[in-house]
């Protein structure tokens, strides 16, 4: 009979440090937000101070560098814990009670970003990890249209630990998040009614086009029932979302405000952070003299010592978040240039990994920089996450972006006769004439996501 024994070993384990953590919680946060998250760190630390315009002296860009110091240990502490890390964090009383005083001083509704991962607060640590990045990637209707290999890279895990993560986010409410598609979004809404094997479930699976046809009877003869089972049906699936994200979306509008600008300069573009309204802090002098003069109050060194401690700390990862923002939104524009002259149709296939790899960062940290950000750009407001977008292998070898697919086929439909619409497969043979092949599912699908209706519903007669 096998018995119990207890057994000593040794196990290297890492450990997230403070300085991390708040490096990872500002990374992550969106400007509109980090505004809050400065005014929270300025009341509850004493010894920080907002440095005004009126204040400023020949002495204060030193003061305030020396407070920040070199950042570059910082970087390599980020680089070697970012592929293991979690997006959860632990947090002291005093942490605890300034993020709480930052969530109840925002006035707006929740995004639907931070609906879906307050919902992960029993998983692992590994499980929120990919909860953070498909939360950071769904679509204002609350779609999830990222390949689940980008995904999984951009997460650090498997593709099969993906894929089972993103099993239970479907399992979340709003009904429908994180779906591909309209048919998988209905889909998920039945499953949750118990009607996931029903007649209405089949119609989405096999004749969602029929469907939006009106062909009741049509459908009727494939699946052998009364046509007015499936006229049922129909009022059924009538009765879902197809939008599971739309009552967040004017939460969302709310808070958009870019982090980057991109603007014109000379032949090429440059990159500005958007430090507009966000205020300047140092640390106190009058609080550093005290310090100096260290008075026989132990207590009171002691308390000073950690409170500047902090400031430095806090000060140092702000400015680790603005460098990295601002070095990913470089390589983005070096990358885009054509983009940011022509827009859409010029737009090239780009995977976070490449960005990665050029400003010497995981993938999970240009992750968790790009979600929920937006730059100001020559062509309009965008999300960061817009410009990471798969492709296809044109004729001549070049690489062409999924946008730029979906721009051409925008501008087939908008030059099409009215009397005369162009069916998918006709889009088909228009881009294999130019060389690109794209398949008729591929088009159904761009031409669902752009809003347009099939060519018989377009007919004008």
């Amino acid at each position: 009979m096998a018995g119990m024994e207890l057994i000593a070993g040794f196990a290297q384990q890492q450990t997230l440090s403070p300085q991390m953590q708040q490096s990872l919680q500002l990374l992550q946060t969106p400007v509109a937000e980090l505004r809050q998250m400065l005014a929270a760190e300025l009341a509850a630390n004493p010894v920080l101070e907002e440095d005004l315009p009126s204040d400023e002296r020949a002495d204060s860009v030193r003061e305030r560098q020396e407070s920040l110091g070199s950042n570059s240990s910082l970087q390599e502490e980020w680089r070697e814990y970012m592929p293991q890390a979690a997006s959860t964090t632990h947090y002291s009383s005093q942490d605890e009670e300034k993020r709480r005083y930052l969530f109840e001083s925002l006035a707006s509704r929740p995004t639907l970003r931070d609906f879906v991962i307050d919902q992960a607060a029993g998983f692992t640590d590994r499980e929120r990890r990919v909860v953070d990045v498909i939360a950071g990637n769904l679509d204002q209707d609350g779609y999830l249209r990222m390949q689940n290999e980008e995904l999984a890279l951009a997460a650090g895990v498997s593709d099969s630990f993906l894929e089972k993560t993103l099993e239970k986010v479907r399992l979340f409410e709003p009904a429908g998040v994180a779906a591909p598609d309209l048919a998988e979004c209905l889909l998920l809404q039945l499953a949750r009614r118990g009607e996931g094997n029903g007649l209405a479930a089949r119609i989405l699976r096999h004749h969602l086009q029929l469907l939006a046809r009106h062909r009741y009877e049509e459908i009727a003869k494939h699946f052998r029932v009364p046509t007015a089972d499936v006229v049922a049906a129909a009022k059924m699936i009538a009765t879902l979302e197809p939008k599971p994200g739309r009552p967040f979306a004017d939460a969302d509008e709310q808070g958009v405000i870019p982090d980057l600008i991109v603007v014109p300069d000379g032949d090429g573009f440059v990159v500005r952070l958007n430090e507009e309204d966000l205020p300047r802090l140092r640390i106190s002098k009058e609080y550093k003299d005290l310090l100096a003069e260290r008075g026989e109050n132990e207590e009171l060194l002691l308390y000073l010592r950690g409170k500047i401690r902090g400031a430095r700390v806090f000060l140092r990862s702000l400015q680790q978040r603005q460098q990295t923002l601002l070095a990913i939104g470089n390589e983005i524009v070096s990358r885009q240039e054509e983009f940011f002259r022509h827009g859409a149709s010029a737009l090239k296939p780009l995977i976070m990994a490449q960005i990665a790899d050029v400003v010497e960062l995981h993938v999970t940290t240009v992750s968790r920089a790009v979600s929920g950000k937006y730059m100001e750009t020559p062509q309009g407001l965008l999300e960061m996450r817009y410009f990471f977008t798969p492709g296809f292998q044109n004729s001549d070898g070049t690489a062409v972006s999924n946008e730029m697919v979906k721009q051409a086929i925008r501008e087939m439909v908008d030059q099409e006769s009215p009397r005369d619409p162009m069916s998918d497969q006709e889009i088909v043979s228009q881009l294999d004439e130019r060389g690109l092949k794209v398949a008729r599912r591929t088009i159904a699908k761009y031409r669902e996501q752009l809003g347009i209706l099939p060519s018989h519903l377009r007919k004008i007669c």
